[in-house]
Formats: C-alpha cells, structure tokens, sequence
C-alpha cells in the first residue's frame, strides 16, 4: 500500500488561490444578512454597535439570523485567511520550479491573477470582520479608508504587472498564444482581478464624507471598472469564437461562469459610486433605475448561469470533478458564480423591488426572492466542503488528478 500519496493540492496551481476566494466571497454572503436585515440608520453599512442592539432588542428570527452571519463570517473569513496564506507559501515554492517557468510562457501565465483577485477579496473580507466584531471602528474609519486605498493600489499594481507581463509576451512576439487553447473564459480572469480592486477603491466612495476621499476613490475605481470592461469585452469575444471551433475545454469548462462574479462586482461598484455622488455631489438617481440596472444584470447572470451549466452537463464535469474521483483546482471556479449570484440577488431585492416599492420589505413576495439567494449560497457552502476535502483533506490522498 502507498504511504506517499500526496494531496491533489501538492500538485500546486494559481488557481488554488480561488479556494480562498470563494471562502471570502462567502463570508460576504452571510454580511447580506446584517447589511439588509439590520437597521443601520447613522451609517451606510451596519457596525458592532447596530448589531448588538438588533440582537438585544430584536425578535427570535432576527437574532438567529445574525448569530448564523456572526458564525459564518467568522468561520469564512478564517477559511480565507487560511488559503491565503497556504497559497503565497507554495507559489513561492511553486516559483523556482521548471513548471512555473512553463506557466509563465504559455496562455496559463494568467492564472498568475488569481494572487491579486484572491488577495482583494481578503481586503473585503477583513473590512467586514471589523464592521462585525470590532467596538467603535466607524470612529476611526475615516483613517482607515485611506490605508484601504493603498492597500488596494498595491494590490492593482500587481494585477496590472502580471498583465503587463502576458500581454506584452504575447503582443510582441507573436505566434507565442495558443488561439486553440482560448476555448475556455479562462482569459477573464485579469478582468476578474481589475474589477475586484476596483470594487475595493469604491467603497470609500460610498462610506467616507471626506470629499477628497471620496473623489479619489471615484476616479481610481472608475479606471479599474473600465479596464476590467475592456478586457472582458475583448477575451470574452475571442475565446467565444475559439469555443464555436474547438469546443470549450472541458476542465476549463467552470469559467463558462465567470461573467456572473464580474457583473455582480462591477454592479456593486456601481451602486457604490451613485451613493457616494449623491451624498457627496448631490447627483441624483431614481429607485426605479436602481431596479431596472439590477434587473439587467440579474438576467446576464441567469444566461451564462444557463449557458454554464448545460455546458458542464454536457461534457459530464459534475461526474468527473465535483462528485467523481478526478480532480481539477479549476473546480473552485464554480463557487464564485454561485456566490455572486446570491449577493447580487440580495441587492436586486432590496435596493431594486424593495425599494422602488414593487415588493414590501419582509412581506412573503420579499422572502421567497430571498430564498433563492440563501439556497445558492447554501449549495455553494456544500460544494466548498466538498472541494476542499478533495484537494486539501486526508481523503483526497486518494483522488486521480484530472490529466
């Protein structure tokens, strides 16, 4: 019998960097449970202090709601903090390898981005960890948005390196990108990155009353959200034409999803900017173009949704990689389109129908939307316990790495 079988996760890719993410992106959705079922009437997200009363003073469902977001963010958090933290030590040992030096001369150099998107995400994340846990933070917050920022602004200038690296190789020489392993949106992922600092820059937009602050963050996020635009727009096109010729790449075949992550990021960034030009700059906008710009965006997310999974279906990528013994660190990719789906569906609830007044707040229409969202999120939190005790957990010593 072996004793020497490794972890499908010793044979390392960036891309496990997603395992962290879709355990931050989870812990976002459990915030939308505090941030939509808990009055925060002095600040625009809610803090300890509006928490702690809710639970003291509020009723039975209200209080199991939070003690489950208090459990879940904690439990998420540290689940992404965790990865994180395993990913940069064996990038860096993954980096003096003959197979990074591959990487880094093929189309996969741009999983490379998964470091920067990851690490975004867990800016986000610790931002809620303090908002959640920590007593009297929005008294100083005003200092910590700009350490966000810079925080932020180091993480961008890595993302747009590694996409300076790639695109400069692959713009100059020519010959050297694989059109015909373009049959996949794995090339979105720089887009993915872009938009996610730009998400980070625009919550100071929305939060601070300092005008600098917010117009910086306006301007920044704003560059971020049209490179990210751009980039989506022009690898979306040309792996779509390479999918029609050559099929979709079946372990590749998750990224199908990726637009829904991209568009509910670059929504919520968008939403951040009209509440900090409204607060800040007296710009106005109607409830009723909240409701119909959520309303597009929910229906790109429900067609690549559809047009994901019938691929998926089809090439038998469930059987395989999620309930079958292959396994593929692209599998986590499945995670953040469900998650993005839950949050952006919470959004569409309560600042699109809540709040134009087709739906009333927490009238049976209001929780029957919302159980939607929370069976997504619950299903993603089933399939990340799944993945990671097939990449991670004693029991996927056995696994047969997809080839």
């Amino acid at each position: 019998m072996q004793t020497d079988i490794k972890r499908p996760a010793d044979s390392y890719s960036p891309l496990y960097f997603l395992a962290s993410l879709g355990a931050g992106g989870l812990a976002v959705t459990f915030f939308m449970f505090l941030f939509f079922w808990v009055p925060h009437p002095d600040q625009p997200v809610p803090i300890f202090e509006d928490v702690m009363a809710a639970f003291a003073q509020g009723y039975l469902p209200q209080q199991i709601a939070i003690v489950i977001a208090w459990v879940g963010i904690a439990a998420m958090s540290f689940l992404n903090v965790k990865y994180l933290a395993w990913n940069f030590s064996a990038l860096s040992a993954f980096s003096k390898t003959e197979a990074y030096e591959k990487l880094r001369n093929s189309n996969a150099e741009t999983t490379l981005l998964a470091g920067p998107l990851a690490t975004a995400m867990t800016i986000n994340a610790m931002f809620i960890v303090g908002l959640t846990f920590v007593p009297r933070l929005w008294t100083v917050v005003e200092y910590l948005f700009p350490l966000a920022m810079v925080a932020f602004g180091l993480v961008g200038i890595w993302a747009l390196k590694i996409i300076g690296d790639f695109l400069g190789r692959v713009l100059s020489q020519g010959g050297v990108f694989d059109v015909t392993a373009h049959n996949s949106f794995a090339q979105l992922l720089p887009a993915f990155a872009l938009s996610m600092v730009g998400v980070g820059f625009a919550a100071p937009a929305a939060m601070s009353t300092q005008t600098v602050t917010v117009g910086a963050a306006l301007v920044i996020s704003t560059f971020f959200a049209v490179a990210a635009l751009i980039y989506t727009t022009v690898a979306a096109i040309t792996a779509f034409s390479s999918m029609l010729q050559h099929g979709t790449a079946k372990e590749a075949g998750p990224t199908l999803m990726v637009i829904v992550p991209i568009v509910t990021i670059l929504s919520i960034l968008f939403l951040r900017q009209s509440h900090g030009l409204h607060v800040t700059f007296d710009v106005h906008a109607e409830a009723g173009d909240a409701m119909i710009f959520l309303a597009r965006m929910i229906a790109v997310q429900v067609l690549f949704l559809a047009l994901g999974l019938t691929v998926l279906r089809r090439q038998g990528y469930f059987a395989d990689f999620v309930l079958g013994p292959k396994t593929s660190p692209g599998s986590y990719a499945l995670v953040c389109p469900g998650v993005a789906f839950a949050v952006l569906m919470h959004f569409f609830i309560n600042k699109g129908l809540v709040d134009a007044g087709v739906i009333v707040e927490f009238g049976p229409a209001y929780w029957v939307l919302s159980g939607i969202a929370v069976i997504s999120q619950v299903l993603m939190i089933a399939l990340v316990i799944r993945l990671n005790r097939q990449h991670f957990g004693k029991s996927a010593a056995l696994a047969v790495p997809a080839e």
